[in-house]
């Protein structure tokens, strides 16, 4: 049986004059975008520019909600009541859906970002709150979760359409969650051992840790961060080594779990 996953990019994520990341690069060798809402990044502009072009290179387009954190890049923890928090999601991906649709595009996933995802990886109310506001908006839309933690468990209560992820460049704890990112050796920089270690997971179907458990898991989707200065590079080798080694990189399907 040929083994197949997504590879997919957080991405629009420039503001303004400040510029973030290749994005023209990483849309010719994903095949999903995780597209920055305004929110932790991006503006109005960048995301009719991101979105253009990922229906241009034909890669599947996924909104990709924060805290509202531009200076903190979403990635500080913020303590929003559950009925704000599901607002916030419907905002961000309300916006998405309209400036994908006017690029001659359409949104099929989501994938919340950062602090808020890390918080929802822990937390099944909060990912619960979350993925119910944007199932309200679009019962079809396909929810992205980090494979074997609070957020997979959520999307199984609730039915909905779901892919699973594992990340290439970032490191995981023994329950499944990411290793923080102050600590050393959190993310990798290392194009050719992100290739290998993802080869590692999608064969044996299971996240490894970095004390070298093995946590079984639905593997739909492979993630890497477009800010990290590698991000090309890394997306490149992990393609090709996949590739390379009979698994076949196409769009997730979206199956319930």
């Amino acid at each position: 049986m040929t083994l197949t996953v997504d590879l997919n990019a957080d991405m629009g994520e420039s503001f303004g004059p400040w510029g973030m990341g290749d994005d023209a690069a990483l849309l010719g060798v994903v095949s999903s975008a995780n597209i920055a809402c305004g929110f932790h990044a991006g503006d109005w502009d960048t995301m009719a520019t991101t979105m253009k072009l990922a229906v241009q290179n034909d890669v599947g387009i996924g909104a990709h909600p924060g805290f509202p954190d531009l200076q903190g890049f979403g990635r500080r923890r913020m303590h929003v009541p559950l009925d704000s928090l599901a607002n916030l999601v419907r905002y961000q991906f309300g916006a998405a859906q309209t400036m994908a649709r006017v690029n001659g595009g359409a949104v099929r996933h989501l994938k919340l970002h950062g602090a808020l995802a890390n918080m929802a990886a822990e937390d099944k109310a909060m990912a619960l709150a979350c993925y119910r506001a944007a199932l309200e908006v679009d019962p079809d839309i396909i929810i992205m979760v980090l494979a074997g933690t609070q957020q997979n468990a959520a999307a199984a209560e609730l039915g909905c359409r779901t892919a699973c992820e594992i990340f290439a460049d970032r490191a995981y704890n023994d329950d499944a969650t990411l290793v923080d990112r102050s600590l050393s050796g959190s993310v990798i920089h290392d194009p050719e051992r992100a290739g290998q270690r993802m080869l590692e997971m999608v064969r044996a179907g299971a996240i490894i840790t970095e004390s070298g458990a093995h946590i079984p898991t639905r593997i739909d989707t492979i993630c890497l961060h477009g800010d990290t200065p590698t991000a090309v590079q890394i997306a490149r080798s992990v393609r090709g080594t996949l590739e390379s080694n009979g698994v076949t990189v196409t769009r997730f399907s979206g199956e319930r779990l």
